[in-house]
């Protein structure tokens, strides 16, 4: 089986993050490059593995995470889509088994929140690791003045954090907001869709999806 080690050694993939991630630097969106796709694959782990979900699944769903941008490439619109299509043809290319391939395309083609649903968990753990990845380093533009909204929310994030509970029954977004910045009404203004998504798929997986902002329980 292709590994995810095997997969980010590949200089074809590594022109696709890239040049994805500078679509989108010209487009005023935040970093999505491999800073991006390395921390969702790594929460895509620790979900599957906390919820004790097998090795291969595992290691599927951090080949999902570290392709589930590259649509971008093409066009912002529909980059969920159109990202599945090219990393069915990377890793047909790379001779992985088809089932594998068809996990990893359908979770790439439902990571959006305005088309996707989580049809399993590896779909599911890649839209909560995807949707939690909200931190101050995403942003490019240094000019606070000039920050737009999701400038602003993104660099409000002091620290976030993704956390399943002890009886694994519940799986939390824990934030703390620099309200000078932005503020938590703005979070909401942008990342409500997510966050129905994210609840969506912790169901998915038999969790209860909750937001947790400066201390206190919102969702």
């Amino acid at each position: 089986m292709l590994t995810f080690e095997e997969l980010k050694k590949n200089e074809a993939v590594k022109a696709y993050i890239t040049g994805a991630d500078k679509s989108l630097a010209a487009l005023g969106f935040t970093e999505h490059s491999f800073a991006h796709v390395g921390k969702v694959a790594e929460t895509c782990r620790y979900i599957l593995s906390v919820m004790e979900y097998s090795e291969h699944e595992i290691e599927l769903a951090k080949i999902a995470a570290y392709l589930h941008d590259i649509g971008n490439l093409v066009n912002r619109i529909d980059h969920s889509q159109s990202g599945a299509v090219m990393a069915f043809r990377i890793l047909d290319n790379l001779n992985m088994e088809a089932s594998d391939i068809a996990t990893i395309v359908s979770a790439i083609g439902n990571h959006d929140e305005g088309t996707g649903v989580p049809v399993d968990a590896v779909s599911a753990a890649l839209i909560l690791a995807d949707k939690s990845d909200v931190r101050r380093s995403r942003v490019r533009n240094r000019d606070k003045s000039t920050f737009d909204i999701h400038d602003r929310v993104n660099y409000s994030v002091k620290r976030s954090a993704l956390e399943i509970n002890e009886a694994k029954t519940v799986i939390t977004l824990k934030l703390s907001i620099d309200t000078r910045y932005g503020s938590i009404m703005e979070y909401f203004e942008i990342f409500m869709g997510r966050m129905i998504l994210c609840r969506k798929a912790a169901e998915k997986l038999g969790l209860t999806f909750k937001l947790e902002i400066n201390g206190q329980p919102l969702l």
